[in-house]
């Protein structure tokens, strides 16, 4: 089954193509999109972008990880949401970027929006969970306006550039989205 292509009322979110890398070196690369994400490097050397979009559509094909370009008419490739799944646990971890010429949009809900709608419906999944640094208070924002439930503080529970941060957990269930 090819990546799915999803649309929302100003996104179209859809596979990554070799065409993007550039876009993605430069828009992931910048230093507050890395610092505010656990795998994204910084610096972001050239060949990592490539590598990176090659890799989706095995992730797919294996049902390991849903990633997609978001994109707007006018701009194009703005950042990226992905699903990074657990079928066998009917869960799925969301994750996702947006370049900082277009932060405070609205794009990461949207596209998040779009993304959890189709684990929900299409993979049957049960529950979608995220985490952010605690000094990133911008992306748990996404998570709550997501319906996500904040579940956890885990205290210094990761290492990024040589700095321990605390990553704040949220979740959402199937159940809860009829519920609210």
């Amino acid at each position: 089954m090819s990546t799915p292509r999803l649309r929302t009322e100003r996104l179209v979110l859809r596979a990554f193509s070799a065409d993007d890398a550039p876009t993605v070196q430069r828009l992931a690369g910048d230093r507050e999109v890395a610092s505010t994400t656990l795998t994204i490097p910084h610096p972001y050397e050239d060949g990592m972008a490539e590598a990176w979009i090659e890799g989706h559509a095995s992730n797919w094909a294996e049902r390991t990880a849903l990633i997609l370009a978001v994109t707007t008419e006018t701009d194009g490739l703005v950042g990226a949401v992905g699903l990074h799944l657990k079928l066998e646990h009917l869960r799925a971890e969301l994750g996702y970027w947006i370049g900082v010429p277009f932060w405070n949009r609205g794009y990461a809900t949207e596209a998040a929006e779009a993304v959890m709608r189709f684990g929900f419906d299409e993979l049957g999944l049960n529950r979608i969970q995220a985490g952010h640094f605690a000094r990133n208070p911008a992306s748990g924002r996404v998570m709550e306006k997501l319906g996500m439930t904040l579940e956890a503080v885990r205290r210094e529970h990761v290492l990024k550039d040589d700095e321990l941060e605390d990553l704040v957990l949220y979740a959402v269930l199937e159940s809860d989205r009829h519920h609210g």
